[in-house]
């Protein structure tokens, strides 16, 4: 097929990422034509560069983790003799590979059209696919052209010295140690993951506390546990200076009193957020506009369409409520799908997606943090529970917390209770990605303490933490009171 080809189809989606799959294949569901176009690899960002190829190696520096805690706390007499890079980045990628041909598969099956190159928009229902030539859309374009790491201005990566998390996640070895600039999760886990595999690690963040925008509990208890592991955090902290050595980086860092540090390490990684990928698009053509930090704003958030109707957006295109978070991305395609396909569909619940931070330890959050249901000027209730407090946390050792904010409608219940609606739920922890799903249900449901907390949890469990904490907001705590 010639560039100078016509083709004509229902949906063209642009770009085969997390948000750029799903509405294609949900859209394919539906009867309608989709025409996928992607000019790297589908899966994007997500399955190749971030989601399941970090969490693989997280998984493997748990594993080494484990070993010293059997060695140190356990009486196991276990050690790592060695760490196999080549073998663990084998795996790494062998598992990357099983999904993403399992994500074309899906695509085959679905009858998605999948034409692999760099789209250009010619017009709000029009675009040209290098070398597959015009597609016309007749229901309408989806922009899924997703994110890349952002770098701080003056300074550039290098790939080896200077790196971002993309060069950290395909190095060739390891570094004996590591600055890790950035203090939201991606920096988090990748400081993690280097600890666990025995780099010294120094974590910078400029904000007040890691994990800015979560509860500011959540920011202490990681710091603490972090700290217990012996990475050196640094929050309230900027870089002013960088120098480069031949093997490696002298950075110097601004403290919160205005003093400076002086840190070498052997790599800078730079983990300061993503920005949006627009480049090569031609929004103009289209009639749209990015806004000043690049993103591509809907007009009508309830379909996720922009001021060009018929022209959509998913995923890391999109600014904030959207997290940019690959599970809200295909919540968003799911959306834009059956709005193409004519079908009501309800508005993505920004407020009720989870948030997680997969280090060690763990964080995980959904609803609303205490400070912002404060100003917001609620009477709540807020009760906060250690995991170490209940026998499965003991076991574990990490320390950790549940928290959870819910509105006291000013009428309270026997005993002090919250009686209204629960807002948020915050928990750091061991496992704790695992046990966020719950809280989701509580908070989107608009489920009260007491709702809660007449189900019971199985003990031991990490989990019947937050069931503990539930019955005491609810007025019935047995182990807390």
């Amino acid at each position: 097929m010639s560039e100078t080809d016509v083709n004509t189809t229902d949906v063209l989606v642009i770009g085969g990422g997390t948000g750029g799959y799903s509405t294609a294949l949900r859209a394919a569901s539906l009867g309608l034509r989709v025409v996928l176009a992607e000019r790297d690899l589908i899966g994007g960002t997500c399955l190749h560069r971030g989601c399941v190829p970090s969490k693989a190696m997280l998984h493997a520096a748990e594993l080494v983790d484990g070993i010293a805690e059997a060695r140190e706390r356990w009486g196991v007499q276990a050690t790592v003799d060695s760490l196999d890079w080549p073998a663990l980045v084998a795996t790494r990628d062998t598992l990357v590979e099983r999904n993403h041909q399992g994500v074309a598969g899906h695509l085959r099956t679905a009858g998605v059209r999948v034409v692999k190159g760099t789209a250009r928009l010619t017009g709000p229902r029009t675009a040209r696919v290098e070398g597959a030539g015009e597609f016309t859309a007749r229901r309408g374009i989806v922009l899924a052209t997703g994110s890349r790491p952002r770098l701080l201005p003056g300074l550039a990566a290098d790939g080896r010295r200077v790196v971002t998390s993309d060069d950290a996640l395909f190095a060739a070895a390891l570094p004996a140690s590591v600055l890790v600039l950035g203090g939201g999760a991606i920096g988090v886990e990748y400081a993690s993951f280097h600890r666990s595999m025995g780099a010294e690690v120094t974590l910078v963040e400029a904000a007040g506390r890691l994990l800015p925008m979560e509860d500011e509990d959540v920011g202490r208890h990681l710091a603490r546990g972090l700290k217990k592991r012996g990475i050196t955090v640094r929050t309230g902290s900027t870089l002013t200076g960088t120098e480069l050595l031949p093997d490696g980086v002298r950075a110097t860092v601004r403290t919160p009193r205005g003093g400076e540090q002086v840190v070498e390490a052997e790599r800078l990684l730079v983990a300061v957020g993503r920005a949006p990928v627009t480049d090569g698009l031609d929004l103009a053509a289209a009639g749209l506009t990015p806004d000043e930090r690049g993103f591509v704003a809907p007009a009508d958030w309830s379909r996720l369409e922009t001021a060009v109707p018929g022209v959509h957006v998913v995923g890391d295109l999109l600014p904030p409520p959207s997290p940019g978070l690959a599970h809200a991305s295909f919540a968003e395609g799911l959306l834009v799908a059956e709005t193409l396909a004519g079908l009501p569909s309800r508005p993505v619940d920004y407020a009720t997606v989870p948030r997680v931070t997969y280090s060690s330890p763990q964080t995980a959050s959904v609803g609303r943090t205490e400070a912002e249901a404060r100003v917001s000027g609620l009477d709540i209730k807020v009760n906060t529970l250690p995991l170490a407090a209940t026998a499965k946390g003991m076991v574990h050792g990490q320390g950790g917390m549940v928290k959870v904010i819910a509105a006291a409608d000013g009428a309270g219940g026997a005993g002090g209770a919250a009686t209204g609606r629960v807002l948020g739920v915050h928990l750091v922890g061991p496992h704790v990605s695992e046990m966020i799903a719950e809280s989701q249900l509580i908070v989107g449901w608009d489920a009260e303490p007491a709702d809660v907390a007449h189900h019971i949890h199985a003990h031991p469990t990490l989990s019947e933490a937050v069931g503990e904490t539930f019955l005491t907001l609810a007025g019935r705590g047995l182990h807390q009171h």
